[in-house]
């Protein structure tokens, strides 16, 4: 298998959850700047990498809205296999979305002053139709398990398909613990927004599904711990 050097970087509440209000505390500017930078501006300390992968959900929070993608049911059979459009981009995000359900307008997304081609992970769950919708926007495409993804194949190929050498792993939390518990995760970075909230079913940093092993142990090294005004920024290797 190849696979690029991999961080997981987040920003996160002092009491470990990555969705709520605390997004509105009084530091959350500082860390929500510590956080692009480090990962998307010249000079950051992940400059260069290729881009990010998110979850479903993630990238329906932030890019495509919960919205129905626009699908045409009696669409011919499309080709076997992955769809890679041809070219070279600066910046992709890989959207991991087994069953095809995101829907997208357009092949590329602004992430403030980002822009980025999208680049579907999919399983074989995703129907024809949803192949077809991906195709009609040029959009790419990799199909990387059967009922679930398989994520040392889907990074294999995507490695292979867009010369990766470095990405960002952003969430959500269920993606994060998986590719940690896999071992397909080099450095976990957290910029700690100096707030938490009372949101009881948050998500966490890491959220281990119920039928995850219960007891197995992930072991990290400290690599460093900045104090930015009132934020943290934690940067461990995964051991």
């Amino acid at each position: 298998m190849q696979r690029p050097t991999i961080f997981c970087h987040m920003t996160m509440a002092l009491n470990g959850k990555i969705v709520g209000n605390y997004h509105q505390a009084a530091g959350a500017a500082v860390a929500g700047q510590t956080f692009y930078h480090a990962a998307f501006e010249p000079g950051g300390a992940f400059d260069p990498n290729e881009g990010w992968l998110s979850g479903r959900t993630t990238t329906d929070d932030n890019f495509t809205f919960y919205e129905q993608p626009d699908l045409d049911l009696n669409a011919a059979p499309v080709p076997a296999g992955d769809y890679i459009v041809p070219g070279t981009h600066p910046k992709y995000y890989f959207a991991i979305d087994p069953h095809g359900r995101l829907a997208w307008h357009h092949h590329q997304l602004q992430y403030n002053d980002t822009t980025a081609t999208v680049v579907e992970v999919l399983t074989n769950q995703a129907s024809n139709a949803y192949k077809d919708f991906l195709r009609r926007q040029h959009i790419s495409y990799v199909i990387a398990g059967e009922n679930q993804l398989d994520a040392p194949l889907a990074l294999d190929k995507l490695t292979r398909s867009f010369h990766l050498k470095r990405i960002m792993l952003g969430g959500g939390g269920v993606l994060n613990w998986s590719f940690i518990k896999q071992g397909l995760c080099d450095e976990v970075s957290i910029v700690l927004i100096p707030g938490a909230d009372g949101q009881a079913d948050a998500p966490a940093l890491f959220q281990p599904l119920a039928t995850d092993d219960q007891q197995q142990l992930v072991n990290f090294k400290l690599i460093s711990a900045t104090p930015i005004e009132d934020t943290v920024w934690l940067r461990y290797a995964v051991l």
